[in-house]
């Protein structure tokens, strides 16, 4: 029924005088032509278009304004948000006072036969707080940039929390996330300088400038490589070059100076402090 007419560009079965029937029994399976040549499939589609006095801007409110139940969701959140908490401060409270004297005794002079009677995990407690022999700065830019990564996502969510975010817009939600994450460098700063003064290094600079250069380096090199292999396949997600120069100032205007600002301040600051002693032999680890 029907078919394609002599210019080609209109197919008869979608004009009004027909009506197009969707039935399985009258399924005709494709088959090339007289000559052999490929059979051209035509595809159609209907569209119609309701009016509506929602407004563009107000579309997503009927999924981010809240609903009458939602008091009844926020008590129950609430609730298990107290329970939980209720239950962790009493194990905390029983796991302080369960180890209170060991630790207290940790810290004293002990005779060979008292040593001895440590077993399992507490035979560790002399160095569970040694710092690393090798490559303490490896250590310290990881829990740095940790650090400022963690910052960066509570901040992201506290700004989702307080509706100064949209979610439903992904370019201002990565647009917070970027600029939020370099603010956070004071925070990588400070971590990673405190971590590498508690394991007795001193090159305060090549720190500070491993911190900074690193993991933003790092993203910064896979971004550029990336960006270079969409420019040459003409992807539309290819960042302009205004965009890169942005980021590159970013990076070395203002996450770099607020990191050292950071490491200025954590080594200044005492160095860590431990509960427990720890040992001068290394245990051996079976």
């Amino acid at each position: 029924e029907g078919g394609v007419d002599e210019i080609g560009d209109s197919v008869s079965t979608c004009n009004g005088d027909v009506d197009v029937v969707n039935d399985p029994s009258t399924y005709l399976a494709l088959r090339a032509g007289p000559t052999g040549e490929d059979v051209q499939v035509l595809y159609s589609y209907e569209v119609r278009w309701e009016s509506s006095e929602v407004q563009w801007a107000d579309r997503w409110d009927v999924y981010l304004i809240g609903s009458p139940d939602d008091d009844i969701h926020y008590f129950a959140i609430v609730n298990s948000l107290m329970i939980v908490l209720f239950l962790m401060g009493a194990v905390a409270t029983i796991m302080i006072r369960t180890l209170r004297k060991d630790i207290a005794g940790y810290n004293e002079m002990q005779t060979l036969e008292e040593a001895q009677e440590e077993t399992g995990w507490k035979l560790v407690h002399g160095d569970v707080f040694r710092p690393p022999s090798t490559s303490p700065l490896v250590l310290s830019v990881a829990v740095g940039t940790g650090a400022q990564l963690a910052t960066a996502f509570f901040l992201v969510l506290l700004c989702a929390i307080l509706r100064l975010v949209n979610p439903m817009k992904k370019g201002q939600a990565l647009t917070a996330i970027l600029i939020l994450y370099v603010l956070s460098g004071t925070v990588s700063g400070y971590v990673s300088s405190r971590i590498y003064k508690f394991c007795g290094s001193s090159d305060w600079k090549a720190n500070t400038i491993a911190t900074a250069v690193a993991f933003p380096g790092l993203l910064v090199g896979m971004f550029m490589i990336l960006n270079i292999f969409l420019g040459i396949a003409g992807a539309a997600t290819h960042a302009h070059f205004g965009t890169v120069i942005l980021m590159f100032l970013l990076w070395v205007c203002l996450s770099t100076p607020l990191v050292m600002i950071g490491s200025y301040f954590g080594f200044r600051a005492e160095k860590i402090e431990v509960p427990t002693k720890t040992k001068q032999i290394a245990r051996i680890v079976p």
